[in-house]
């Protein structure tokens, strides 16, 4: 009960925030002193609460008559079950169609007895059982027995079939036999035989007249044909220039089958296979290269395989287990041959293309490391015929830090490491060298390289840049009295050898240029993981042997790059014909096309990164492989997610070739050595695709499994013509070295020039599509 007084007071005080506010005038044009506020159990007028507005339904409602209630207490107490009473038939007319539905007897039923059955001769009766015995043996009792019927006369009665003509069974099924035999006719003829005529045709030809052609240049139904064929014409032209209509392709289609090898060898045969009990030991293989002068040597790193959470829980654990580069040899697929330590897990690493004594490496923490490994060359060299024991001569041996035993790797310390505050923000993920004709200054312009050598990197991260590093020693500015009278530092000492190459650079090391990839069309940034530069190593035309020779100060005939200074920009040439732009595949599965040089900005003045040229999102997950074609520069074959692309550097319409979803995730890819047309894809499920776009393109021309385990890295080599090699790593931290098959390896005729036809004739078709898209 509420008084009426209390509700008008809330309502007057809370106003719209009470609670009786819906209901005001019910509450002002209600007659009694105190209001009922009932709570609703079954939820039966929809809320919780109803408020009584009348004292008629206030009163029945506190007081409820005593007989409703005692019934309903009855009624709930005693159910008596009654039985239903039946009904009277009502008639609707259904009798007649119930009565010929039903089923009767078309006999009368008779229970006279059997000898009164001559009384209903010739009547329809139902069948009756008759037993004949003689008058003597009237009211006897009857005995039953058995007896054999065949041996009795009127033991059995046969009832033969016959055909009853009151019925009539319609066959449904019938097996025949039939048998076809052709009709053999002898027929002849004969040519009647006619004396040889010379005959002579001579005919005019029909040609318009003045107005007739000038009526047919000038119709409409000429001009919208030329308008509909146009284009086909043109391509049909341009492959009549790009084909030889001469040229004998049945012959080229001829593979001599009867070489070494043959085309039944297509499967990829292992080799050899490297693993380390305790270095690689529940570790995955992150980066793979071959040694580039010597042959039978590669280089693994090792990661532990944690996620990021796990990293940091057990990292106390993992400052025990140390980061290496591993190298192995084919003489001993035991023992590794060198170990290189690193600060973090090694991600990417690189030989130096001008001297491969100098290796760069990317850490899992965004650091740049440098490794010089001259001096353990000899014991590389040597280890391919057993004798790679012998521990380098030049170095330092102080107590405590001796040689290890001949059975033991060494271990070779980094001998420089970039400032981690200046660094990637992230995990390095790819590294590549600059050529060594060309350098870049910090604006991002080309410039001519007069050292001869590779001095300059680039690294990328997912911290969304790509950073341009120089291994030389920056300019050194003019000195004051006061620096040049400050006596010369006595230098350290040095127990574990590490050589003084990089010195310079070590906890120093800076980027020379930082190039961001901003989005094209909306705010933030691409998440690079691989990139592709547009020109390759090579030797520079314009530098000969002798000046080479002349510019680099050579110490046991290595280079000495202490000596080395980054020069002024104004002294160096500019290069008009090295391309700045590279393809870049990010973590978003999405490949960008952008310039590495600086732009300045109108608003502050300052010289900040292009904004990138194209994009494609093609891929359904983080791009793994960014990669040119050995033999063509300008394409590029990209794996991410479930798919792989083929591009083309210049149509950027989309994709030459893009590959159907696979069931498998592709890893890694990387292209044939020697074929144009080849290369391998990595599968998540430890297979290899071999893909042969000049025999199919549709699908792989091989799948072989390699091992139970994902593959990280892909990475071919030619030992000889007649031996190439293909070095697969899986998760579990094995390397596997396989065997390519003669098939495989050796090109077709003229494979490279077919090769350039099939994609210029795609490239072709391309162009055709656009125009047409654009016209329409």
């Amino acid at each position: 009960m509420l008084r009426k007084e209390e509700v008008l007071q809330d309502m007057k005080t809370r106003a719209a925030v009470s609670d009786f506010h819906p209901f005001k005038k019910l509450v002002l044009a209600y007659p009694g002193e105190e209001l009922l506020l009932v709570y609703d159990r079954d939820f039966k007028y929809g809320q919780s609460f109803y408020l009584v507005g009348t004292e008629e339904t206030k009163e029945r409602i506190l007081n409820p008559p005593e007989r409703m209630e005692e019934e309903a207490e009855e009624d709930d107490m005693f159910l008596v079950y009654k039985t239903p009473e039946p009904q009277t038939w009502v008639s609707l007319g259904s009798e007649l169609e119930i009565e010929e539905e039903s089923v009767k007897d078309s006999r009368s039923k008779n229970n006279k007895r059997p000898y009164d059955c001559s009384k209903f001769k010739g009547r329809t009766s139902s069948l009756i059982s008759l037993f004949e015995r003689v008058r003597r043996e009237f009211g006897a009792p009857v005995q039953f027995s058995d007896r054999n019927a065949s041996v009795a006369k009127d033991g059995y009665v046969e009832c033969t079939p016959y055909q009853d003509k009151s019925f009539s069974i319609k066959q449904l099924e019938r097996d025949t036999g039939t048998q076809a035999a052709p009709p053999l006719q002898d027929s002849s003829t004969q040519t009647q035989w006619m004396y040889p005529k010379n005959a002579c045709t001579q005919y005019v030809p029909r040609e318009f007249t003045e107005q007739e052609k000038e009526d047919c240049m000038n119709s409409e139904n000429l001009k919208n044909v030329i308008n509909s064929v146009a284009l086909r014409f043109e391509v049909a032209l341009q492959q009549n220039e790009i084909m030889d209509v001469f040229f004998d392709d049945w012959g080229a289609l001829g593979e001599d089958e009867d070489a070494f090898g043959g085309k039944a060898d297509m499967h990829l045969k292992e080799y050899q296979s490297f693993t380390d009990l305790h270095f690689s030991k529940e570790k995955s293989v992150s980066c793979v290269k071959w040694h580039p002068t010597i042959s039978g040597v590669i280089a693994v790193a090792v990661t532990e395989r944690l996620s990021f959470e796990d990293r940091i829980n057990l990292s106390t654990k993992l400052l025990l287990s140390p980061s290496l580069i591993l190298f192995w040899s084919f003489s001993d697929p035991i023992n590794p041959q060198l170990r290189l330590e690193c600060p973090d897990d090694i991600y990417c690493f690189e030989f130096c293309p001008s001297d491969p004594t100098i290796i760069v490496g990317g850490c899992f923490n965004g650091q740049v490391v440098l490794w010089d490994i001259s001096m353990y060359t000899e014991r590389l060299q040597n280890s391919r015929t057993g004798g790679g024991k012998h521990a380098p001569t030049n170095t330092k041996s102080l107590s405590g830090f001796e040689h290890r035993p001949e059975s033991e790797a060494p271990i070779v310390r980094y001998c420089a490491i970039a400032a981690i505050e200046t660094g990637h923000q992230a995990p390095v993920t790819d590294v590549q060298w600059l050529p060594d004709y060309y350098e870049v200054s910090r604006t991002g312009v080309p410039l001519e390289n007069k050292n001869g050598i590779c001095v300059q990197l680039a690294t990328c991260a997912p911290d969304c840049c790509v950073l341009f590093w120089d291994i030389r020693a920056p300019r050194v500015a003019t000195q004051s009295m006061a620096d040049r009278k400050k006596p010369e530092e006595k230098p350290l000492e040095n127990p574990h050898g590490v050589p003084s190459t990089f010195k310079h650079l070590d906890l120093t090391w800076k980027p020379i240029i930082r190039v961001s990839l901003p989005k094209i069309n909306t705010s933030g940034e691409y998440s690079p993981l691989k990139f592709s530069l547009r020109d390759s190593v090579a030797e520079n035309p314009m530098l000969t042997n002798a000046d080479k020779a002349q510019n680099l100060e050579n110490t046991d005939g290595g280079i000495e790059y202490r000596v080395l200074r980054v020069p002024s920009a104004k002294h160096l040439k500019t290069l008009e014909d090295i391309s700045t732009k590279f393809f870049v595949g990010t973590e978003d599965g999405e490949l960008v096309y952008l310039d590495w040089k600086m732009e300045k900005d109108n608003d502050s003045g300052k010289m900040i990164s292009s904004k990138p040229s194209h994009r494609f999102n093609i891929h359904d997950g983080p791009v793994n492989t960014v990669q040119r074609s050995p033999f063509f520069k300008d394409i590029i074959l990209t794996v991410g997610g479930w798919t792989f692309a083929i591009w083309k550097e210049g149509v950027m319409i989309g994709p030459l070739m893009h590959s159907a979803c696979s069931q498998k995730k592709c890893t890694v890819g990387n292209w044939s050595l020697s074929r144009p047309g080849v290369f391998f894809i990595g599968k998540e499920d430890g297979s290899i695709e071999v893909w042969d776009l000049m025999e199919k393109s549709h699908e792989p021309s091989q799948i072989q499994n390699i091992t139970t385990a994902s593959i990280t890295c892909i990475k071919p080599w030619i030992v000889s013509s007649k031996q190439h090699l293909l070095a697969v790593s899986d998760e579990l931290g094995t390397l596997h070295i396989l065997e390519i098959p003669w098939t495989l390896h050796s090109p077709s005729v003229n494979e490279v020039k077919s090769w350039e036809f099939q994609q210029t004739y795609s490239c072709t078709q391309f162009t055709g599509l656009a125009r047409k898209k654009l016209k329409s």
